[in-house]
């Protein structure tokens, strides 16, 4: 059943709808008349996705009822509350109380930011709340300003929206490996995909305060590449109407989540605040000194604890569809090389953070990075199907040629079978054909490209563009990651939807290449822009000589037969030279 203007209707034969008054990513807000009761209660629906099975479809109705009555036992003044739980023709709806007013965000674009001591207000309502749901295991994980809403005639702090709560032991209401939550107040942790944990809505609430102060997140910019290199690289600058509350902020925005301020603490600080005028410095900080405001009561999460070690010495899995920050020894070094992110070891946890975004559940921060690679700005960035602008200094290729073998003809039909199944690749000649020429990459390996493409080289990836970059192949060489080449290509097709605006149809099928495991990924998704359009994408992944190679093609869905040959040819010609 719709709920565009669906009219009244009376929902498990208790709940009569109204008025649609919200509408977000999970669901349709209701105002609705509880006829048992003969109260006002705010109702949610939580929309199905109908491209799911049915099987799919019934597990996620199934937890979303579970992890709904989770948050149903959460009792706190600035939580809102959840009624009941209840289902109608196969779809949940959560009733909850009613809250005359808007949101914090209403307010901001209405009245303007908020001076420091309502933001300490708001801060410690959302404190107490938060340490509330984290002890009965419940994470938010969407703090931001609209989902806080400010209650007409009482001022009254609530937190709403627990729509993508993740209850501890439970997998989410979204599905599993999707990303959930708004880019600009997600940790970098969780964008990352390292970990989540009560940590993580802290930071969400520094960033929160610091838009409340100033009308904007601190890590706001022009595309989400940019927002995304903001939170996990950038330095973090609060704005200046936050200094009165600095020591909260700069706690609560400690990248390193072992060493963010805790929700008790940040609470009694911002307390003191309200007190005295005065904020005291967070544990460990600078003055932080024996004697001083909260000396001897004020300890950070996991301030018991030895540090972590900043990063695992595995390597860390990429997702093909994203660019990667260099690691050294597998590839010259390129500027990114002499990042200061690089020079201590608070630079090496946030170059760990960024090796590990590249296998996060959501859009990988390090993926989009392109000035840090030398590439351009683009927007979202650099990726293995919309690469960075170039520089400019771009040309045909390090060391290039047409190989002086025979000439070849005409466009070969896709080599797939009528089941679907991809025949091995990488048994043909590796003589370029007519209209190609073969391309010797300084990395290690040679290919054949079509004559007038032309060479873009991007980090650790290469890209071969097409005039009006209609056709993109690219190329990367890594290191070898848990679950060999099937592995890869399914953790990235798990994020696909993450990584690739409107990604569907995808597929990963196990295959070889020149006798070696690999693993075909295609896809069909809707491009960067309208004017771009819906794109499809071909991506075969394998192992060989101790390294994993990558290789890749997209191209509008109009065009995908001349995108196979392309792929083809680059796969059947690709050749290990050795560096």
């Amino acid at each position: 059943m719709g709920t565009e203007g669906a009219g009244i209707r009376l929902i498990a034969g208790r709940y009569r709808l109204e008025e649609r008054i919200g509408r977000g990513g999970m669901g349709v807000v209701w105002r609705a008349s509880d006829q048992l009761l003969g109260r006002q209660v705010a109702v949610k629906e939580l929309l199905s996705d109908d491209s799911l099975p049915d099987e799919d479809a019934r597990r996620r109705r199934d937890r979303s009822f579970r992890e709904a009555r989770a948050v149903c036992q959460l009792r706190h003044p600035h939580i809102i509350v959840v009624h009941d739980v209840v289902e109608q023709d196969e779809r949940p709806y959560l009733v909850m109380e009613l809250i005359d007013g808007g949101s914090l965000a209403d307010r901001i674009a209405r009245q303007g930011p908020v001076d420091a001591a309502e933001a300490a207000r708001v801060g410690i309502a959302l404190l107490s709340a938060l340490h509330t749901a984290h002890e009965a295991g419940v994470l938010h994980r969407d703090i931001k300003p609209a989902n806080v809403l400010i209650e007409s005639g009482t001022d009254r702090v609530v937190l709403t929206d627990f729509g993508i709560a993740q209850v501890a032991g439970a997998t989410t209401l979204t599905e599993t490996g999707s990303f959930v939550g708004s880019p600009e107040y997600t940790a970098p942790e969780r964008m990352s995909g390292l970990r989540t944990g009560p940590e993580s809505d802290l930071w969400s609430l520094g960033a929160l305060l610091c838009t409340a102060l100033s009308g904007e997140s601190p890590f706001r910019r022009d595309s989400l590449g940019g927002i995304l290199h903001a939170v996990v690289a950038d330095e973090i600058r609060p704005p200046a109407e936050a200094e009165p509350l600095l020591p909260v902020v700069r706690g609560l925005l400690e990248r390193d989540p072992d060493r963010r301020l805790g929700a008790a603490d940040a609470e009694q600080m911002l307390r003191t605040y309200l007190e005295t005028g005065r904020t005291p410095v967070a544990p460990g900080a600078p003055g932080a000194a024996a004697g001083g405001h909260g000396s001897g009561r004020i300890h950070r999460i996991g301030g018991n604890r030895a540090p972590k070690a900043p990063a695992p010495r595995n390597p860390a899995p990429y997702t093909p569809t994203q660019r990667d920050i260099p690691r050294g020894g597998l590839l010259p070094a390129g500027p990114a090389e002499s990042s200061p992110v690089r020079s201590s070891p608070r630079g090496v946890l946030i170059a760990a953070l960024l090796v590990a975004a590249l296998a996060g559940a959501g859009v990988s921060a390090a993926a989009l990075l392109a000035h840090r690679d030398g590439g351009g700005g683009g927007a979202p960035g650099g990726t293995a199907t919309s690469p960075a602008t170039r520089t400019g200094t771009g040309g045909k290729g390090g060391t290039e040629g047409t190989s002086p073998g025979p000439a070849k003809t005409g466009t070969r039909p896709a080599p797939t079978s009528t089941s679907g199944t991809p025949r091995p690749t990488g048994t043909g000649s590796h003589t370029a054909p007519s209209g190609y020429r073969t391309a010797r990459e300084p990395a290690g390996f040679s290919l054949a490209v079509p004559e007038d493409f032309t060479r873009s080289p991007q980090g650790e990836r290469v890209f071969y563009l097409s005039p009006g970059e209609t056709f993109r192949l690219g190329i990367k060489v890594g290191v070898p990651q848990p679950g060999g080449p099937e592995g890869v290509m399914n953790r990235s097709a798990a994020g696909g939807a993450t990584t690739n605006p409107g990604y569907r149809d995808g597929r990963v099928v196990r295959t070889t290449h020149a006798g070696h495991p690999a693993a075909l990924w295609e896809f069909t998704w809707d491009g960067f822009s309208t004017p771009e359009g819906p794109r499809h994408t071909f991506d075969l992944c394998w192992e060989e000589g101790g390294l994993l190679y990558d290789v890749w093609v997209s191209a509008p869905v109009g065009k995908v037969r001349e995108a196979r040959e392309y792929f083809d040819v680059a796969v059947d010609t690709f050749s290990v030279t050795g560096v």
